[in-house]
């Protein structure tokens, strides 16, 4: 949600997918123009259509290897392809000869600790986001409070992907 919200700040057109209408409304409050229930429908076919059959600048994709591949397919040509989770497991081996024949796609694996390995280059990519957190110009959702010890069931919850927004460890 953060994302989305992000985006859409920054002029970007947002199109999400999302496994129940809980989530769906969420998505809209977040800015997201287009919603697609994915347990309902084809998300590559309905992102197709969406777009006229052009396909979307970017894909980010947090779930993986069940969505990796239709992902693919939903990016216009050197559309980019941002896979930072993998919830349903990991994607399997790629034939980079894929990349090419679907329009010259790129991919990357980006990881947090590569963005932020020096205290300036955190500054600056965070300073933004919590400025704008700051000033309520984004909205946060916190959905669960762990107590510590449940440490494990909070790791359980976000793994079964029944959780939306942050989820707080509390001491």
């Amino acid at each position: 949600m953060l994302l989305t919200q992000i985006a859409v700040r920054l002029g970007a057109r947002v199109i999400t997918t999302v496994s129940t209408a809980e989530k769906a409304e969420l998505s809209r409050e977040a800015g997201a123009s287009d919603v697609i229930l994915y347990t309902e429908q084809d998300f590559e076919a309905e992102v197709k259509r969406i777009t006229g059959g052009k396909g979307v600048d970017v894909v980010y994709d947090s779930v993986g290897k069940t969505t990796f591949d239709k992902s693919l397919n939903c990016l216009r040509p050197r559309g980019l392809l941002a896979l930072f989770g993998a919830s349903s497991g990991p994607v399997p081996p790629l034939d980079l000869i894929q990349l090419s024949s679907k329009g010259s796609l790129f991919v990357t694996r980006p990881t947090l600790w590569h963005y932020v390995a020096t205290r300036a280059d955190l500054d600056w990519r965070a300073g933004d986001v919590l400025g704008w957190a700051a000033k309520g110009e984004l909205k946060l959702r916190t959905e669960h409070i762990y107590p510590l010890d449940e440490a494990a069931q909070a790791q359980t919850d976000l793994e079964a992907r029944m959780t939306t927004g942050k989820i707080l460890l509390e001491p």
